[in-house]
């Protein structure tokens, strides 16, 4: 007998799934839409957006398909510590337990930033005590009183009445809207309450076990905090979720210009609605701003993956992609102009090599292939000059360095480059960036055709200069309009009646085409088999 009777009040746990939404792999785009049911196959959708919209679609289904609340199960989260089960303290007191009580509940739970969604079966306590749960079914609250299945007595919730209809449980009239942004009330059934009591005992129950009221935290995006009036509630509740997946994207380690220019755009629909609804003229501005916004980083978007907007030719897909970046290639040429320890166009050329290699930390690594496939006549000689005058420094002998192989380097310093606490040093970009401008100016300088025609280093430092000295279309000069002539002569180490000679062997090499020379200035183009390696004037 006490066998049966403990088969018959044995319970099980509620039941739980989560559908992911995780990416599909660094860099790229898609997405994988994943669900703990064994039953359910991962899906890939080609953007964030499309896998939101599926995995939302997919909870759905499994809702309407799966069975109601089962009122004679164990509290899916019954976990100790579980954060559900943790009532909120104040900076001097512990955090209570919340203890379980009411009807089973199907609830689903979801993070801030919209990349889980998770359904428990568990009381509606719990469901209540989570910020962004939203109730979808209840199950009958007659039974879990009358069962002394564990869940505390004190707080029940409303019997259902009608007799038989009461087994039945409650299901949501209308859809719940999912999403990673916490309302102030859910769509779904509300949570069961507790049952009506004398005042005298609600007085007297401990201070712990009184549901708190608390206003929902407000949304703020743009450093404007979001009405909780404001309506209709469908806009409110746009703008919160939009403050916090611009926040999310900031936290991001990568960026994705094609989401940004999403979340721009919705943001500018956004503010301009608000517009309408509060007839504030700042609110407009900054939805115009935000469709300049939204168009930016569309066009950046477009250009990184080498498509054209609608209606333009084809984009160029350049070496280095961004304003940036091109700002400080020009950084660190304009950097070498005015301290090079040398005289001479091949001594420039190695230090500008140099100088990529340890711009950022002052250190770096060098191997004597590096320093023989520049057009240098006597590289030892040169080597030693730089370190002579103490501008470089090497760990070990000049012909050690040049012996070096790629799995043996050595290791360098310029002295003038290292930072310290009172000079952070001549350039502010980071340890990420320092490789993609040695690698440009490697490829400026190493690039097949100049290589073939056996240029000497003056030719290699004009490209350098060229491709930093272009407009986006390739044209030469700020407006097209060409650049000085004592300024190139100047970066190249030549006379300046020296440098038509060099800008016919670029022509000859198909770097340059309609190149003229005039006393001033040097006009023409880059060709467009060398745009790639370009950082347009901004």
């Amino acid at each position: 007998m006490g066998v049966e009777a403990h088969a018959t009040n044995e319970r099980v746990t509620g039941r739980r799934w989560t559908v992911r939404l995780d990416p599909v792999g660094r860099g790229r785009a898609d997405v994988r839409v994943s669900c703990s049911r064994p039953a359910c196959a991962a899906q890939v959708l080609p953007s964030a957006a499309d896998g939101r919209t599926a995995a939302i679609a997919h909870l759905k289904a499994h809702l309407r398909a799966g069975p109601a609340p089962r009122p004679s199960v164990h509290c899916a989260c019954r976990a100790e510590e579980c954060h559900t089960h943790i009532r909120p303290a104040g900076p001097r007191e512990r955090p209570v337990p919340w203890r379980c009580g009411g009807a089973v509940v199907l609830a689903v739970i979801t993070d801030r930033e919209g990349r889980w969604w998770q359904v428990m079966e568990c009381c509606s306590r719990c469901a209540a005590a989570h910020p962004t749960a939203k109730v979808v079914a209840t199950a009958p609250a007659a039974e879990a009183s009358a069962r002394g299945d564990g869940f505390r007595a004190d707080a029940p919730a409303p019997a259902t009445p009608g007799g038989p209809a009461a087994t039945t449980p409650t299901f949501s009239a209308i859809s719940p809207h999912f999403s990673h942004s916490a309302t102030a009330t859910a769509t779904g059934t509300a949570v069961p309450q507790q049952a009506s009591a004398p005042r005298s005992a609600a007085r007297s129950a401990p201070r712990s076990a009184r549901p708190t009221r608390k206003r929902p935290p407000r949304g703020r995006i743009a450093q404007r905090l979001v009405p909780h009036d404001l309506r209709p509630v469908a806009l409110r509740d746009e703008l919160t979720e939009l403050g916090e997946l611009f926040r999310a994207y900031q936290a991001r380690t990568e960026p994705d210009l094609e989401m940004l220019a999403d979340l721009h755009a919705r943001k500018a629909e956004a503010f301009n609605a608000w517009a309408e609804v509060t007839a504030d003229t700042g609110l407009r501005l900054d939805a115009r701003r935000a469709e300049q916004a939204a168009a930016t980083a569309r066009l950046q978007h477009l250009h990184r993956i080498g498509q054209a907007p609608d209606g333009e030719g084809p984009a160029v897909v350049r070496l280095l992609t961004a304003p940036a970046q091109w700002n400080h290639a020009r950084a660190v040429l304009a950097h070498v102009a005015e301290n090079a320890p040398l005289p001479g166009a091949e001594a420039r050329l190695l230090v500008v090599m140099v100088t990529l290699r340890t711009a950022q930390s002052g250190v770096g690594n060098l191997v004597g292939q590096d320093i023989k496939g520049l057009p240098l006549q006597d590289p030892e000689h040169l080597v030693g000059q730089l370190v002579e005058s103490g501008w470089l420094g090497i760990s070990g002998t000049v012909e050690e360095l040049i012996a070096s192989r790629p799995e043996s380097p050595t290791r360098i310093s310029v002295p003038s480059l290292t930072p310290d606490e009172d000079d952070p040093g001549p350039f502010t970009f980071g340890r990420k960036l320092r490789p993609k401008l040695s690698g440009w100016a490697q490829r400026v300088v190493g690039e097949k055709k100049l290589r073939k025609g056996k240029t000497g280093a003056d030719v290699r430092l004009l490209a350098l200069a060229l491709a930093t000295g272009a407009e986006g279309e390739g044209r030469l000069g700020p407006g097209g309009e060409g650049i000085g002539l004592d300024a190139l002569s100047s970066w190249c180490c030549v006379d300046p009646a020296d440098l038509p000679d060099l800008v016919d062997r670029l022509t000859a090499a198909d770097w340059l085409a309609e190149a003229d020379v005039t006393d001033t200035l040097l006009t023409g183009r880059l060709t467009e088999r060398v745009l790639p390696l370009g950082c347009p004037l901004t």
